[in-house]
């Protein structure tokens, strides 16, 4: 049955609200976690359900995007399963790049002919949730339905940030509203599971996750709907009046990296004593790039909460409700808090590490007796002793150039040196 699912990954647009991370980066290839990338959760999801024949569809500054697929997904030379890139093109039929989800599908159409398949699942490449998508096509087969879609119960509070959906008691959609303002939600109920209901989510949010059967995409992009350009605005309500449109009803956990507030907030989360979103759940692994690096060295250091990848060599005196990326090297006397450092790409040698001391630059990695709370700290940054990164609500939301502030939260820009003494 599986064999019969072609996936889509969208690589999203140019990122601006996930700036500075998405500066030179697109927002699947941001680092989460330590040793992930957001395009890793939506592939190991596919992967888990035995769905293994996948298309990333990329425009914006996909370079390390395009690498870290290259370097991670290989399969057997006798199976057919991959991951490919489906970059931007321009065309003599089409001179555009892509102009929004509806219309990089559309643009990749000619691409998956050629498969058998008799449904396409569409995918965003920047949310954090393990879904079994087997259960949800299972779902879409038995109901007969043309087009699911995956919908999360929400509040009153987050209904108006959503797409929602009102279904009848079938589970089919019968009505789409785009953002609705508050007045107007009682209107916009849909039956819900018990615990849902006591938890006051009486509300079905569109996930922007989508099943369709591939006749009825080819239909509605380049006949019906061949002037559409998204999913969520256009097509989808467009269907909803014409078609058998099936919500499927997720209960886990689920966040839309949209900000630096959710981002920061969702890689926090996993250092959690039972996290929402489980990385220890042998069941829904989450796969990424081997990169054979050794065993993390930590020396007299406290850890509370501190989740440390591969490869790093720590020698802080303490580290609290942080998340440390591989490589990492932070040097004697440092207290960390609520921070995620990224880590770095490379490791320096004694050689380099001593000649950037000898021109008073900071070697890479965080140096002694600093203090660094409520920071985001991307990959190969140079931080030197003594420096003082205080984020907070105290601060004013700023882009500078070592650095930017947003809701608080200080992101030390990707390779960033920041000197001796440097306080923020």
């Amino acid at each position: 049955m599986l064999k019969s699912v072609i996936a889509l990954i969208l690589g999203g647009g140019a990122g601006t609200r996930l700036s500075p991370l998405t500066s030179s980066r697109s927002k699947p290839a941001v680092p989460v976690g330590g040793k992930y990338r957001l395009v890793d959760i939506p592939i190991s999801n596919c992967l888990n359900a035995e769905i293994d024949r996948i298309f990333v569809l990329t425009q914006f500054n996909s370079a390390s995007l395009n690498k870290h697929i290259k370097n991670t997904y290989h399969f057997g030379s006798f199976s057919k399963a991959f991951v490919d890139i489906l970059a931007a093109e321009q065309t003599p039929d089409n001179p555009t790049w892509y102009q929004g989800t509806a219309d990089a599908v559309r643009q990749c159409l000619r691409h998956i002919e050629n498969f058998e398949a008799d449904y396409v699942l569409i995918l965003s490449g920047d949310q954090l949730y393990q879904m079994d998508f087997a259960e949800m096509l299972q779902h879409h087969i038995e109901n007969e339905a043309e087009i699911s879609i995956a919908t999360i119960p929400v509040n009153g509070k987050d209904a108006p940030e959503f797409g929602i959906l009102k279904t009848n008691a079938d589970s089919f959609i019968t009505s789409f509203i785009e953002k609705p303002k508050k007045d107007l939600l009682p209107e916009w109920t849909s039956p819900v599971s018990e615990e849902m209901d006591q938890a006051g989510r009486h509300y079905l949010a569109s996930m922007g996750i989508y099943i369709f059967n591939k006749q009825l995409l080819k239909d509605l992009l380049l006949g019906q709907q061949s002037q559409a350009t998204d999913f969520g605005k256009e097509i989808i309500p467009y269907a909803i009046d014409k078609h058998k449109v099936l919500s499927f009803q997720y209960e886990g956990y689920w966040t839309d990296i949209g900000n630096i507030s959710s981002f920061f907030e969702a890689n926090l989360g996993l250092t959690d004593e039972i996290p929402q979103f489980n990385l220890f759940d042998e069941t829904k692994t989450i796969y990424s790039r081997a990169r054979m690096l050794p065993p993390a060295k930590i020396s007299g250091t406290v850890l509370e909460k501190t989740v440390i990848s591969d490869g790093c060599i720590i020698m802080a005196s303490k580290l609290e409700h942080c998340v440390v990326g591989i490589r990492t090297r932070i040097g004697k006397d440092t207290v960390i808090s609520n921070a995620y450092v990224m880590g770095n790409d490379f490791y320096q040698t004694l050689g380099e590490i001593d000649k950037a001391k000898e021109e008073n630059r900071p070697p890479l990695g965080i140096g002694e007796r600093c203090v660094i709370n409520n920071a985001i700290i991307d990959k190969n940054c140079c931080i030197g002793n003594d420096v003082r990164i205080n984020g907070g609500k105290h601060l004013a939301d700023g882009d500078f150039e070592l650095y930017t502030v947003k809701d608080g939260i200080v992101v030390v820009k990707k390779g960033a040196c920041l000197l001796d003494g440097f306080e923020i």
